[in-house]
Formats: structure tokens, C-alpha cells, sequence
């Protein structure tokens, strides 16, 4: 059996990436399964191992860094990390499907290292700055303070978007679906 694609998506917060992952997956040409990242911190509400996240302790975390079993891999907190485990990439695209990553454009950017050609990466671009800032208020789940460290740190993200395979502006949701969904058939 072929194995199947990887596809990232990087993005700043607030571009869409989420809603235009939720839209792909709704079309079963393009195979997808989706990846689900591993993390030191404990389940939040509902949440399951293996469904929302691959839930493991810290100590393990770090011995599996230290045995190179993750693509990428961040201590987004002191104590709390966040990765892409190899096997779940293998699990995945050894099923015949394409896999689909959402992750942070350093992670993104390590993925195409490590796969080359395999490895699609596309950037998502909001269709501003003042649009980004706009959309990141609009949610109201955060605080002043939040707001103003993710736009921060969206200026550093886009810093990368030159170093993707393909930048995807999110100006029209439909049409940034289907300029991902084409690039994913291709």
C-alpha cells in the first residue's frame, strides 16, 4: 500500500487554520486523517488519550526526546509540552491516508527537514494585520494581555512564511479551502 501525504499547516493564531482543517476533512477524496499530537499536561474536561491528545508524563516526554521518536516537538510551558510523535505520522500514512498536522511554524518547517518532498507545507496569512487583530478580538475568550502576545508573536511566524512550500492568504475561508484542497490533490 502507497503511503499517504503529510500536510502542514502554520499559521499565526486568529488566520483560520482550525476552521479550514475542520472543512478539509469533510472531503473523503482527500483521505485525510488527522494527527494527534502527544502532551505532558493532564486531560482537560472530556478529553480522551488517543482522540484529543496522546497523554503522557513529563518523564516520559523527555525520554522519548531523548530517543528521537518525535518530528517536533515544544515546551509551550514550563513543564508542558506539546509534539508530533514519528509513529503517529507511520500510524497514519501506513493506512494509505494523508496526514494532516496542524502545528507551529518552527515544528512546520522541521517536518519538510525530515521528509523533503513528502512533506507538503502551507501557510496560512491573514488578509492583514489589522484584520488578524480584528478576528483575535472578535473571539472574546481573551484577555487584553493574551491578545497582545499573539499578535506579537504572529509578527515572528510570518517572519517564516517565505521558507513554505505554499502561503494560503485567509481572506475568503471558501476560497483558502479550495487553494488547499487543490494543492493537497496536485
Amino acid at each position: 500500500m502507497k503511503k499517504g501525504k503529510i500536510i502542514v499547516l502554520s499559521a499565526p493564531s486568529g488566520t483560520g487554520k482550525s476552521s479550514i482543517i475542520r472543512q478539509l476533512m469533510e472531503y473523503p477524496e482527500l483521505h485525510l486523517g488527522f494527527s494527534v499530537s502527544a502532551t505532558s499536561r493532564a486531560p482537560r474536561g472530556a478529553e480522551k488519550d488517543g482522540v484529543d491528545y496522546y497523554f503522557i508524563s513529563h518523564e516520559e516526554f523527555m525520554r522519548r526526546v531523548a530517543a528521537d521518536e518525535f518530528v517536533e516537538w515544544e515546551e509551550v510551558y514550563s513543564g508542558t509540552c506539546y509534539g508530533t510523535l514519528r509513529s503517529e505520522i507511520d500510524r497514519v500514512t501506513g493506512e494509505g491516508l494523508n496526514i494532516i498536522m496542524d502545528i507551529d511554524v518552527k515544528g512546520g518547517l522541521n517536518v519538510k527537514k525530515i521528509y523533503g518532498e513528502r512533506a507538503l507545507t502551507i501557510f496560512i496569512l491573514p488578509p492583514s494585520k489589522e484584520e488578524l487583530e480584528k478576528r483575535l478580538r472578535s473571539r472574546g475568550t481573551d484577555a487584553e494581555e493574551v491578545i497582545r502576545k499573539r499578535l506579537d508573536k504572529a509578527d515572528y511566524e510570518l517572519s517564516f512564511a517565505p521558507q513554505f512550500d505554499m502561503r494560503v492568504v485567509n481572506d475568503d475561508l471558501d476560497k483558502a479551502v479550495g487553494e488547499v484542497r487543490e494543492a493537497i490533490i496536485r
